[in-house]
């Protein structure tokens, strides 16, 4: 028996010994999803009605892939509809933005599988009744020591415990027009978290600094988000209202 113990307490250490965390999928490039004929570019123009209904869609690289979420659909890039760092809070005080009547996430239900360009995303906002399509990606890279890991590349833990990690993360939104897909504004922001290389010890551990880092860096755009729609309706709702 006491063998039998023995083996299995052998086989849990070269299990944690091998324990690794997989870094979280890449970002959208915003603008490789619209229009990208130059001449349908100059020839789009604003639409929305003011006070505006905004849609709010996360996107990332197709087949997205974090330690605690998932994403939907397949095509150029995939939506996630959980929120995982975002708050209702964080939503609260963008529809209290002047010239706003609500603020509405596109879920699953509205979507469709196929996503390949913006229309996919406006078709979804117009069932909404939306004016304004409001979409985020999160650009978040991991660093240990001198080296960089791409999205989706698989580290081992005991590589992390002998390294500072540092998160970055860049987060970018984008202001379209659901009628026309005329590009209103755009915002970004980037916050950096370090942590101790002592406390690598589980992919939880690992994870929470993405968190925090992604959290802080959606916490810092709002106020980003608001001075580009103050711009937005200084130039535009007065056309339309």
């Amino acid at each position: 028996m006491r063998i039998v113990k023995l083996a299995m307490l052998g086989a849990l250490l070269i299990l944690g010994g091998c324990a690794s965390y997989t870094t979280p999928g890449g970002s959208v490039q915003l603008s490789s999803l619209a229009e990208s004929d130059i001449n349908l570019l100059m020839s789009k123009e604003p639409a929305a009605v003011f006070p505006a209904n905004i849609s709010v869609a996360r996107i990332q690289a197709p087949g997205y892939l974090s330690y605690r979420v998932s994403s939907f659909g397949t095509g150029r890039y995939s939506v996630v509809t959980t929120r995982e760092v975002e708050t209702e809070a964080d939503f609260a005080r963008l529809a209290k933005m002047p010239q706003v009547s609500g603020i509405a996430p596109l879920n699953r239900i509205l979507l469709p599988e196929n996503l390949d360009s913006i229309k996919s995303l406006r078709e979804a906002a117009a069932r909404l009744k939306a004016d304004i399509l409001l979409i985020y990606t999160f650009d978040t890279s991991f660093h240990a020591g001198e080296q960089q890991f791409a999205p989706l590349n698989v580290v081992s833990l005991g590589f992390l415990k002998n390294k500072e990690i540092s998160v970055t993360t860049t987060v970018s939104a984008a202001f379209f027009d659901v009628r026309t897909e005329y590009l209103y504004g755009l915002a970004e922001s980037t916050a950096k978290e370090t942590g101790n290389a002592s406390v690598w010890g589980t992919s939880e551990a690992v994870d929470d600094l993405r968190v925090i880092t992604e959290k802080t860096a959606f916490t810092q755009l709002i106020p980003e988000i608001e001075k580009a729609w103050a711009g937005i309706i200084s130039q535009y709702s007065l056309k339309k209202s």
